[in-house]
């Protein structure tokens, strides 16, 4: 019976019995999927993870076996080693035994065999790592008659009367005159077994006449396989049909250890016929495979949940799911807003930053400029004012001749600084004026007739040695004698607090030009910073620090180069090289 139900419009009709129907249907391909889902899972997981099972299996028997092997191979070479050992063999000539079991105690250590032992020729225990077993007789062993007949190494495997085996590698140690002793080396492979029985295996390593020497179960030692998986409690035959019946693996059973399907795996151990034997039981693949099942199961009935609850609650899911929304965008609307907003006072910001970092740049240029004027116009200013002076003094004694000579300097002064004024380019311009041929001797002349009142009102010995021969350059005089100037001002301002204070001037000619300036002052303190602007050492009125970065900046358009050092004997000397005109034509550096 089906019934209709109008909405509140009273435009669509929906029939409840078709509505039911649909969900019916869906429930029953649910539960259909959920089945076939847990089947298939089941099939494969049970595949995979035994097929997984059984390759760990022969992956950790592979181990077992290799480490069992390398063990023994390990120790095959120590008896080799110890029959050579001279001390030993000293001590079996001269029965002299004090110093040889401390010996054999020292080699257990660094070779980690269970044992050691040495037998003299009667097969007595002369020295052993056990103390306690010195002095016991071993004639009839093996391990003693074996190698005393031959000349190699002789493995022995040998039953405890308490249980187990030891496993023994031995080696006779002879002279010329024939047999000493022999020295026994006990292999500890009992370790592997206490390793082995730390795991949910079962383990047992058989001989070549398949007895079981090594074994996870003590009471499988000694004897055959078969002998051992029968020693087994026998349980109830109807219960272990039952169980072998619902044995969830289609699997055959490879053994059954304890009444329980197990794998086997069988290796073989390249050692005198060894073979090593493991089983594993499926107890772990079934909880593996439960466990992803289970989970299926849970996924599926929590989907069967979420659907019903999904049709109940789809309408209010959906209303919440727009209030969310309309909320999330007016929160992003005004989160934009104030990001906008943000942006813009930080664009003002920006712009007002940019016109007062132009403006900054404005005037340091212009200060930067003052600062060089002032420096470069502060040498002639000085050289006019004495020439004012001495015009003066002359004029009042009446001789007017001398004073037109100082006024004629004075002139020359005045070109000189107009000259300067627009030959300062360092920081202004890079363009080149014409160049022409400069006799550096004329040049450094000139500078020194300009520095005439300095040196007048200083005591300093001036000293030149100049070539023969003109040296001449490519250049501008004016520019050459204001870096000339410049170097010769920084020498006289460095021998103010000498007490005899000595500038040296050099002139020479070679592939380059070479003015060298060197006086006797403190020297140079930072040469990283002495070319750079406003870098002076001078006290505050004396200097700005633009002279040395004006001149280098000159002799670097000029394609020379102006360098600074402190001289052996003390003081600093500066270097002006210049391209050297040779017959008319400049050489290149």
């Amino acid at each position: 019976m089906s019934t209709a139900r109008k909405d509140p419009k009273g435009q669509n009709w929906i029939r409840t019995g078709q509505l039911s129907w649909r969900v019916r249907a869906a429930l029953v391909l649910l539960l259909l999927s959920a089945t076939a889902t847990v089947w298939v899972t089941n099939r494969l997981l049970t595949d995979r993870f035994t097929e997984s099972t059984r390759n760990r299996a022969e992956l950790r028997l592979a181990l077992y076996s290799g480490n069992l092997l390398s063990e023994l191979r390990r120790n095959a070479i120590v008896p080799q080693l110890l029959a050579r050992d001279p001390t030993l063999i000293a001590a079996l000539q001269s029965s002299d035994f004090s110093q040889s079991t401390q010996r054999l105690i020292s080699f257990v250590e660094e070779i980690g065999a269970a044992s050691l032992m040495l037998l003299d020729r009667d097969g007595r225990t002369v020295a052993a790592t056990d103390r306690n077993r010195l002095g016991e007789q071993h004639r009839s062993a093996a391990y003693f008659v074996d190698p005393v007949r031959s000349n190699s190494t002789v493995f022995s495997t040998i039953q405890r009367e308490a249980g187990g085996y030891s496993f023994t590698y031995s080696r006779r140690l002879e002279d010329s005159s024939g047999v000493l002793g022999v020295i026994v080396v006990e292999v500890d492979l009992q370790k592997f077994e206490r390793a082995w029985s730390g795991i949910s295996d079962a383990v047992f390593v058989t001989n070549s006449a398949g007895t079981i020497i090594l074994a996870t179960e003590p009471r499988w030692r000694g004897l055959a396989p078969a002998q051992a998986l029968s020693q087994q409690t026998p349980e109830n035959a109807i219960e272990r049909a039952i169980r072998v019946t619902a044995d969830w693996t289609a699997l055959p059973a490879d053994a059954y250890l304890r009444g329980e399907a197990v794998m086997r795996m069988d290796s073989r151990i390249p050692f005198r016929g060894w073979q090593m034997t493991s089983f594993t039981t499926y107890a772990s693949i079934r909880e593996r495979v439960n466990g992803v099942l289970a989970l299926e199961i849970m996924g599926f009935a929590i989907l069967l949940a979420l659907s019903f609850y999904a049709l109940s609650r789809r309408t209010a899911f959906r209303m919440a799911l727009f209030q969310r929304e309309s909320a999330e965008l007016r929160a992003l609307n005004a989160r934009l807003q104030r990001e906008i907003a943000e942006r813009e006072r930080v664009q003002k910001t920006l712009e007002v930053a940019e016109q007062t970092l132009a403006q900054s740049s404005k005037l340091a240029a212009l200060g930067e400029m003052s600062a060089a004027v002032s420096h470069e116009l502060n040498q002639p200013l000085a050289a006019m004012k004495t020439y004012l002076a001495g015009a003066r003094l002359l004029l009042r004694r009446n001789r007017p001749e001398e004073a037109l000579s100082s006024f004629g300097r004075i002139d020359d002064l005045i070109e000189r600084m107009g000259a300067i004024t627009r030959q300062l380019k360092s920081y202004a311009r890079k363009g080149q004026e014409a160049l022409s041929p400069i006799n550096m001797g004329d040049a450094l002349a000139a500078s020194l007739a300009m520095m005439e009142p300095q040196l007048r009102q200083r005591q300093v010995q001036i000293t030149q040695i100049l070539p023969d021969r003109p040296v001449l350059v490519m250049g501008d005089r004016m520019r050459i004698e204001q870096v000339m100037v410049n170097l010769l001002r920084n020498a006289l301002d460095a021998t103010k607090s000498v007490r005899d204070p000595e500038v040296e001037i050099i002139l020479a000619a070679g592939e380059t030009a070479t003015l060298t300036v060197r006086d006797n002052g403190h020297g140079i303190r930072d040469f990283e910073s002495i070319f750079e602007p406003f870098y002076t050492t001078k006290q505050p009125g004396d200097g700005v620090g633009l002279g040395l970065a004006i001149s280098s900046g000159i002799v670097n358009d000029l394609g020379g180069r102006l360098t600074a050092r402190n001289g052996q004997h003390g003081g600093a000397v500066f270097e002006m090289q210049l391209p050297i005109l040779e017959d008319g034509l400049e050489a290149a550096e």
